[in-house]
């Protein structure tokens, strides 16, 4: 079984719009950081994201890591990737782009939650990304016009619009 982690704003946004089970299908069991959990404290969406019993919540192992990180990350981006890299994880799911970046400087495999719905989509967990995609703009995530056509081409839906 993959050891997935996840950082705040994939989790808030898929709670927003009822897709959060999403990753429980997916993934079966996400891992966050409590730098995470502190987050989703403070979001509407705190009660759906704190009810599951398949994200679980785990310390970093080494907190002075976080030294290591001089961009401007929040504390649950940061924790994530320290978290990610002390348990050797298969996949790190986040958002912003400055934290992927630096997710993958130190060599992890980081998708978005666009990522997460062209996989939902793949193993048959949903049967259009676009109306998923739609809500997520409404509910205020932002997706640029290129990865909104690209995650529709991956999805074969781009020509059917």
């Amino acid at each position: 079984m993959d050891k997935v982690l996840s950082n705040t704003t994939p989790l808030i946004a898929l709670a927003d719009i009822d897709q959060l089970d999403l990753l429980h299908k997916l993934y079966n069991i996400v891992v966050i950081p409590q730098a995470v959990m502190d987050e989703i404290m403070s979001e509407p969406a705190r009660s759906r994201v704190s009810g599951c019993d398949w994200i679980v919540v785990e310390d970093i192992g080494d907190p002075s890591q976080r030294n290591d990180f001089t961009t401007r990350l929040h504390a649950g981006e940061v924790d994530t990737i320290i978290l990610a890299m002390e348990q050797a994880a298969d996949l790190v799911i986040m958002d912003d782009a400055e934290a992927k970046k630096a997710a993958k400087d130190k060599g992890l495999k980081v998708i978005g939650t666009m990522g997460v719905l062209v996989r939902a989509k793949q193993e048959g967990f949903l049967n259009k990304i676009e109306p998923v995609m739609n809500r997520l703009i409404q509910d205020g995530l932002y997706i640029s016009d290129s990865v909104r056509n690209l995650v529709l081409e991956m999805a074969g839906e781009l020509n059917n619009q």
